[in-house]
């Protein structure tokens, strides 16, 4: 295809520059020509893996071109992997100070099988496994129909991948995939084509063949295009890439002169009937920045026997209590404002951000920055005893009216209609209907709503335009010591008590620093009985000690005590008689008993605990504490808990184990 002979004509467009100006009078001319005759390399079997072909480029001053059946390369040394028995052609080429050329064709005929090279689950996800082939579509048909994704193009960041869309669809923010994998560009936009049908035209795109029948070929059949391409192609299970030769993935002729190679892509998921594969945007082509246009493919046999029906619409989800905790923050007035670091995103209908923006660095170039000056005037002063509400614009203008709040989270307001920008044309306003919904609800670790994203709904599209409103004052009748010490020990006088043991299925995580404790890869199904997956800190000694160990957390007029029980190895570290360092355990304590002292700091919301948590000596996760852990633990909000929830959710206990990152032990409430 035009854009996989790219390197080709390059080399053919600067021969011809060259011969050009050789014509000129006073100017440079071609340098030596090599001759065919002239050109040094080999290829060869690999003696103890015939199917393992060696390229070496040994041509002085030149850079190689080989043109293999598994695609095309330009290292000077380079390695084909050819799972099946047949006579393969190679061809060597390079580029030198002359020009282009090109050694005649190599013929190596191979008579065994090496099916380890596509002996992998998603070999046989991607085409049927060997012997077989399989026939992809693209996720949008002639009738504008999508049957399983919301659409057939979706947009991602140029650093995204297989992780992080794994980490995204696991409910992980970008914020949060940011801190945990050091990344800077990864976002998405899952553009639904209902609202976006500008994207690209409904229509037949054609079919994709992955065929492993003698060969890895594929068959691209565009039929929006016009042209029908047959490849080869490598699948790299390592990386998540896949690597097209003569071929592309079924695409859009908008974006069909986009993309600099469309034979490289990653691979973004890949199940039984779908998968995602992204191309990446070229700036100089395209005049758009470069982002990943991830394609949507169904496989042929899930459409054939696909059934329309009618699909539950996605809602958001609000926690428990959450009526009250809008309309009872301070008394029953609540006075709201727009967020001065994200006042507005967009989300999908189940509530969750379609951006993530958090920080005003966050923001696009496309909307701009928000400036809180333009919208600091705002307030929006909801009476939840009177169902009154008064909305006082940025300038100073103020409409009452009243609302109802029904029980999915949505405002229904008359007698105001507020439209006033906040970034560049992004405005605030309702829905065509007076209408605001709850997305989602946000709270500190005391319990308190801090914030809340309400959205209009947009009149085309499946998504909200929404908006993050923080209350003006964010108070609590509580006291916050009293709410630690109740979260802790269940009471305030007299001789409350608490016992906590470790979680054994989500052992522990890592977060970034305090304040904010954002991000974390572990769940609540990482540890339990799997010893392998994560052994550098969870094996079966470690779950032993787990579970042997007890918090038991009591008050005693004012001050609280706490009491650690568990079972104890004591080692010290040696080397063996090759100079291994190695650990040896000198005693094994049953039940081991320590008691001290905590003091509650509510302010940077931490404990001081005067004696250390339970020791891992004698397993991979001694490192928690095998210098001594007493000290001051922050009492983390995680994984929905709080303060409020510790019966149900338990706590976590976390220490600063390296520059923003805290590690976060997860104890449960004893039984």
């Amino acid at each position: 295809m035009k854009m996989q002979k790219f390197s080709i004509f390059i080399f053919i467009v600067g021969l011809m520059v060259a011969l050009f100006s050789a014509c000129q009078p006073d100017e440079y001319e071609l340098g030596k020509v090599i001759s065919k005759e002239e050109l040094r390399y080999s290829i060869v079997q690999d003696t103890s893996d015939p199917n393992m072909i060696i390229l070496k480029s040994e041509t002085p001053g030149a850079t190689p071109l080989w043109i293999t059946p598994m695609g095309r390369s330009t290292r000077l040394q380079d390695t084909v992997r050819i799972p099946f028995a047949g006579e393969y052609n190679f061809i060597y080429g390079v580029e030198s100070a002359g020009g282009f050329v090109q050694a005649d064709t190599f013929k190596i005929v191979i008579t065994t099988n090496n099916l380890n090279y596509v002996n992998d689950p998603l070999w046989t996800l991607l085409s049927g496994g060997v012997g077989n082939e399989k026939t992809w579509l693209l996720d949008l048909d002639a009738n504008g129909v999508c049957k399983y994704f919301t659409g057939p193009l979706y947009f991602y960041g140029t650093e995204d991948s297989w992780e992080t869309m794994a980490l995204y669809k696991s409910g992980k923010t970008a914020d949060e995939i940011k801190a945990l994998l050091g990344i800077t560009d990864t976002w998405n936009w899952e553009a639904d084509w209902k609202g976006n049908s500008w994207i690209m035209p409904a229509g037949d795109y054609g079919t994709m063949t992955f065929s492993l029948k003698g060969n890895a070929t594929v068959t691209v059949d565009h039929k929006m295009l016009g042209r029908v391409e047959q490849g080869t192609y490598f699948l790299d299970v390592t990386n998540k890439v896949l690597r097209l030769t003569d071929a592309s993935p079924l695409h859009d002729q908008g974006r069909d002169g986009a993309v600099v190679d469309w034979g490289n892509l990653k691979l973004m998921s890949l199940t039984e009937n779908t998968m995602q594969l992204a191309a990446l945007r070229d700036k100089a082509l395209s005049g758009e920045d470069p982002c990943l246009l991830v394609y949507n493919f169904i496989s042929k046999d899930y459409a054939d026997n696909w059934v329309p029906g009618e699909q539950p619409v996605p809602e958001p989800q609000l926690p428990d209590g959450w009526k009250d905790d809008v309309t009872k923050i301070v008394l029953k007035t609540i006075t709201w404002k727009l967020s001065d670091q994200n006042p507005i995103d967009w989300c999908n209908l189940d509530g969750s951000r379609m951006n993530g923006w958090n920080t005003p660095s966050d923001y696009p170039a496309w909307l701009g920055t928000p400036d809180p000056s333009i919208y600091s005037g705002f307030s929006l002063t909801l009476n939840s005893d009177e169902n009154t509400v008064e909305f006082v614009a940025p300038d100073g203008t103020k409409q009452n009216g009243t609302f109802t709040l029904d029980d999915k989270g949505i405002y229904t307001f008359s007698g105001i209609s507020p439209n006033f920008s906040i970034i560049s044309w992004a405005t605030f306003h309702l829905s065509d209907n007076n209408q605001l919904r709850i997305m989602s609800i946000e709270k500190d670790g005391l319990g308190n709503v801090t914030g809340m994203w309400v959205g209009a709904k947009d009149p085309v599209k499946d998504e909200y335009m929404a908006y993050h409103l923080v209350p003006s004052v964010a108070g609590s009748s509580n006291d916050p010591v009293e709410a630690m010490k109740k979260a802790i020990v269940k009471a305030l006088t007299g001789s409350g008590t608490r016992t906590f043991k470790p979680d054994l299925n989500w052992f522990v995580d890592w977060v970034s620093g305090s304040p904010n404790f954002t991000g974390g890869w572990t769940s609540s199904s990482t540890f339990g009985t799997d010893y392998t997956s994560n052994s550098w800190v969870w094996n079966a000694t470690t779950a032993e000690i787990a579970s042997s160990a007890s918090l038991q957390f009591t008050l005693s007029g004012n001050q609280i005590q706490l009491t650690v029980k568990q079972k104890l190895y004591k080692e010290h570290q040696t080397t063996n008689e090759s100079g291994e360092s190695i650990w040896v355990t000198d005693q094994v304590i049953d039940n081991f008993t320590n008691s001290g002292s905590v003091t509650v700091n509510a302010e940077d919301q931490t404990l001081a605990i005067s004696i250390p948590l339970i020791d891992y000596s004698g397993s991979p996760a001694r490192w928690l504490s095998s210098t001594g852990n007493e000290g001051v633990w922050y009492l983390v909000p995680h994984g929905g808990s709080t303060y409020t929830n510790v019966e149900t959710n338990g706590i976590w206990l976390g220490y600063t184990s390296k520059t923003d990152e805290t590690t976060i032990l997860h104890f449960v409430v004893a039984e």
